[in-house]
């Protein structure tokens, strides 16, 4: 039982957090925090917190948990602003889709509250944001990743374990590093391709034609190009290194695949999309 949780950002992930320890009895109190006081008012007429605070050091004064449920840029000054008010055994956790950048800010920040850092990174989410974007059930069933650091102690791992374990999800773990490089594949390329490809098409003189003639196929695979793009310029930057790697062997997979188009070799375009199909409907054949 968490008697207090400071949630730090109170939009799709922290309000989902929220409401789904609070439908699992996980949860006392849910203090919020952010910067803008209108948005705090709707997370508490919406049932996602308890009452709130602007200031991160007042949010976190008693908490025994705090999650941290801003974009990756922020999370130093974030780290910074709260530190004063930590006391006692608590537990300090995120949600951010890089983990690299986000524990080298905590190592900074955070002084001897580093060790009860527990990095962490719910794989799910929608294009919403704001907290009328949160539902209880966001995590049911969904990965969520734990990149627990050297400094931790076995009893900080266990809470944050259960904190996500009562929200349903499924849990992972691996170091730091392995996940940016998992991440960036599975997750960050992706939406740099969706993004990318929107804004290329976009600046076609007969964009307005391609996008009325735009079908499913379209539809499914930009979907992700409507996600907040704030969020995502701070990952693609707190992800760098491995994302430029990707983005360099597929733009070597790319040019490949062009080659095959203008030379005519029919039997490699099909090879590589028999293979393609081949992974693909494996994968999500359950």
């Amino acid at each position: 039982m968490i008697e207090r949780l400071a949630l730090i950002g109170t939009g799709l992930i922290g309000g989902s957090l929220a409401l789904a320890l609070k439908a699992a009895g996980a949860v006392g109190e849910v203090v919020g925090c952010g910067r803008n006081p209108a948005t705090l008012e709707r997370a508490r007429e919406l049932g996602i917190i308890d009452r709130y605070a602007t200031d991160p050091a007042q949010a976190v004064a008693g908490a025994d948990v705090v999650f941290l449920a801003v974009p990756i840029a922020a999370m130093r000054e974030v780290f910074r602003a709260l530190r004063p008010g930590l006391a006692g055994e608590v537990l300090i956790t995120d949600g951010g889709s890089a983990k690299g950048c986000v524990v080298e800010d905590a190592r900074a920040e955070l002084g001897p509250w580093f060790a009860h850092f527990v990095p962490g990174h719910p794989i799910a989410g929608t294009e919403q944001s704001g907290p009328d974007a949160a539902f209880a059930t966001l995590f049911a069933g969904r990965r969520v990743i734990l990149t627990p650091l050297p400094e931790n102690s076995a009893e900080d791992v266990a809470r944050a374990e259960a904190l996500w374990l009562a929200t349903g999800a499924q849990l992972e773990t691996m170091s730091v590093a392995h996940h940016d490089h998992v991440l960036a594949a599975t997750s960050h390329l992706p939406h740099v391709l969706a993004f990318t490809l929107v804004d290329s098409l976009a600046r076609m003189e007969e964009r307005q034609e391609i996008f009325r003639y735009a079908a499913g196929g379209f539809r499914d695979f930009t979907r992700i190009a409507s996600s907040d793009p704030t969020m995502w310029r701070d990952i693609c930057l707190g992800n760098r290194t491995e994302l430029l790697a990707l983005i360099g062997r597929f733009q070597q997979d790319l040019s490949a695949l062009a080659a095959s188009i203008e030379a005519g070799e029919g039997e490699a375009l099909s090879a590589l999309f028999a293979r393609a199909k081949r992974v693909r409907d494996t994968l999500y054949s359950l």
